[in-house]
């Protein structure tokens, strides 16, 4: 039976590398991005060209409405979702706690927690065997940022993934009688463009030496830890964070 995945924020990074691990695993992809139109496409033309089907969805998770959407879409062309990477995410550049007004706070926590709210919402609609789905899996992307707190770069986005990680814990707990498993990545210092926004793109190259494998990581590894995750390997794990960190 085919698998169906929607990877949140899929165009770009840790999520466009897992929508296209997903596509040569079998799975059919919605590759969700807010923006970039061309790099979601990118990816769906990579998935397809891998044999398994893909679709692109603009949709900021932010908004209810779009991501009430975003599912809908992929009802329509892919079918029921059996699974789901919450991967968006944003931050914003790096500041003190004491410098941040509510505009910023409003901006990340909206995207990275109620856009991961919202999305597990809905997919827990549809794969839960309360409201007669088969069960499925999701896996939520955290940061290590949620256990260091970020100091003097953004706390805002550290807090935002610590919830990340409290949210996996209690809905795992709340659905895992109804066939759904959550879980989440939790990747340290990962070479992906996302750095740029903080205001500093070469922002591993500096801290790697705090790593004790004394590198950066790939989105490629932490993609493969998000599809083990998904896969029946990790049938008994769930409410469990996997660190792919260097050792940090």
């Amino acid at each position: 039976m085919e698998r169906i995945v929607i990877v949140t924020g899929g165009s770009r990074g840790i999520g466009a590398a897992t929508a296209r691990l997903a596509g040569t695993r079998g799975y059919a992809v919605c590759v969700n991005y807010r923006r970039n139109r061309e790099a979601a496409e990118r990816v769906v033309a990579d998935i397809e060209a891998a044999g398994s089907r893909a679709m692109a969805v603009a949709a900021d998770v932010a908004v209810e409405a779009d991501v009430v959407r975003l599912f809908e879409a992929t009802d329509a062309g892919l079918g029921r979702v059996s699974a789901l990477v919450n991967n968006a995410a944003i931050l914003e550049t790096h500041m003190r706690v004491d410098a941040m007004d509510a505009a910023r706070l409003q901006r990340v926590l909206s995207t990275n927690v109620t856009g991961a709210f919202l999305c597990a919402r809905e997919a827990v609609r549809r794969m839960s065997t309360r409201y007669g789905g088969s069960g499925g899996v999701i896996v939520n992307v955290s940061s290590v940022a949620a256990r260091l707190g970020s100091p003097g770069e953004y706390v805002d986005y550290a807090a935002s993934k610590g919830a990340i990680d409290t949210l996996t814990i209690g809905l795992a707990r709340e659905v895992a009688e109804e066939g759904i498993r959550v879980n989440t990545v939790r990747p340290a210092f990962i070479y992906t463009d996302i750095h740029a926004s903080g205001g500093e793109p070469n922002r591993v190259d500096r801290v790697k030496v705090n790593v004790p494998m004394k590198r950066g990581g790939t989105a490629d590894e932490v993609a493969r830890a998000i599809l083990w995750m998904l896969s029946d390997e990790a049938s008994f794990t769930s409410g469990s964070c996997l660190d792919v960190n260097g050792g940090i």
